[in-house]
């Protein structure tokens, strides 16, 4: 099969370590896309899974189906372009999006179709309190947090986000290399140095998400 590279994707390392991916684009959610069968998560925000339901007046309405639609109009007919941030437990690239100039965090958040998580960005913070002071899509009525959602109604065969750390498989790190420096933490499990402690080789706030002291635990959420 052939592949042309422009009308496909692009990835690059850029100097600050991070990647780039860019292409025509297809909503798998509210906060997730395939680029071209790479699968990238949202950095920051967090949308109603697609089965979830929400309730404004009284009544139930598909909050995650609309948070899915949202985003797939978002990304129709044009290249996004993503910034890597990380990489989260299933293996996907959690990146900053653009479609056009477009933020599509931002934009999802925007449309009170999706919460900000603070425990790793502030980007927007601002943006969901605008929309909850408008009362926005979920916030137009009551729901349930998509990480507590998750957590009640685990999928078969994955880890059920909401457990405990003590609860998650623990991996046994092996040697701490000195003087050690990791991209991200899927670098420092590869490396057997996960989790990294405040003090030890390796640790940097930006790699503890939860600001705990320990950063790329077993489990660190969706």
């Amino acid at each position: 099969m052939r592949l042309t590279i422009t009308a496909a994707f692009l990835l690059f390392s850029l100097p600050a370590s991070a990647q780039q991916v860019s292409g025509p684009a297809r909503a798998a959610d509210g906060d997730s896309l395939d680029l071209s069968g790479i699968s990238v998560r949202l950095f920051g925000v967090d949308a109603p899974e697609l089965a979830q339901n929400c309730e404004r007046g009284g009544a139930s309405w598909p909050c995650g189906k609309q948070a899915a639609s949202k985003l797939a109009t978002l990304v129709a007919g044009t290249s996004v372009v993503c910034e890597q941030k990380d990489v989260d437990d299933y293996g996907r690239i959690v990146a900053t999006c653009r479609a056009g100039s477009v933020d599509l965090g931002g934009a999802i958040v925007d449309a009170g179709l999706a919460v900000a998580l603070p425990h790793f960005s502030d980007r927007y913070v601002a943006t969901e309190a605008r929309a909850r002071a408008a009362g926005l899509g979920v916030w137009a009525g009551t729901f349930q947090i998509p990480a507590d959602y998750r957590a009640a109604h685990p999928r078969p065969g994955r880890r059920t986000p909401g457990l405990s750390r003590d609860a998650a498989p623990v991996r046994v790190p092996g040697p701490r290399p000195t003087g050690a420096y990791f991209r991200n933490c899927k670098e420092a499990w590869a490396a057997g140095a996960a989790p990294l402690r405040r003090g030890h080789p390796g640790y940097r706030p930006e790699m503890d998400g939860d600001g705990d002291g320990i950063a790329c635990e077993p489990y660190r959420g969706r």
